[in-house]
């Protein structure tokens, strides 16, 4: 699961960058939600486990910040989602220790930096985007946060239901 994004020239404008965000995690999240309807279909709390990991990996992509598809995204919607998105990186990399998140807290500061500063009026035009292109994002965006809400809950009821729980203290081991 995941990508990169490779474009043969650079998006135009604020909405097509949020559109070419948007895709992979669609794409990653209809990927777990085959995993969660195998594992039902057959009783194989593995892909179950698979399915809760790819909902959860999807919704981490989907914060907003640094090169993560959230940070694509919102910049069609609004800047200041950067912030809570920062802020929320940096309580995760607190909370869990681990190299590659801080790595993206790090990358993140040039472009929040570049988000933030005066804009010459080319790079504002550039962020452009009519309402009714933000009502869209906002929709898609917000609309597959809560799904892959649901979609980690519903997986984990599954896996309760399997015998399969979670272990430990703020670190979750599956093990059955």
């Amino acid at each position: 699961m995941g990508a990169f994004i490779a474009l043969k020239e650079a998006p135009r404008n604020a909405w097509m960058e949020a559109c070419v965000g948007i895709g992979g995690p669609m794409l990653g999240s209809f990927g777990a939600l085959i995993c969660n309807v195998l594992g039902e279909m057959f009783a194989q709390p593995l892909f179950i486990a698979l399915a809760w990991f790819g909902y959860f990996l999807n919704l981490f992509n989907l914060t907003p910040v640094g090169m993560l598809d959230g940070g694509r995204i919102v910049t069609a919607l609004s800047r200041w989602l950067w912030l809570p998105g920062f802020a929320l990186l940096l309580w995760f990399g607190w909370k869990y220790p681990n190299f590659v998140i801080w790595l993206i807290v790090l990358l993140s500061l040039p472009r929040i930096y570049s988000l933030f500063r005066k804009r010459t009026e080319e790079e504002q035009r550039y962020f452009e985007v009519t309402p009714s292109q933000r009502w869209i994002m906002s929709f898609l965006y917000f609309g597959l946060i809560a799904i892959l809400l649901f979609g980690m809950h519903v997986a984990q009821q599954d896996l309760n239901k399997y015998g399969v729980r979670s272990h430990g203290h703020g670190r979750d081991i599956i093990v059955q």
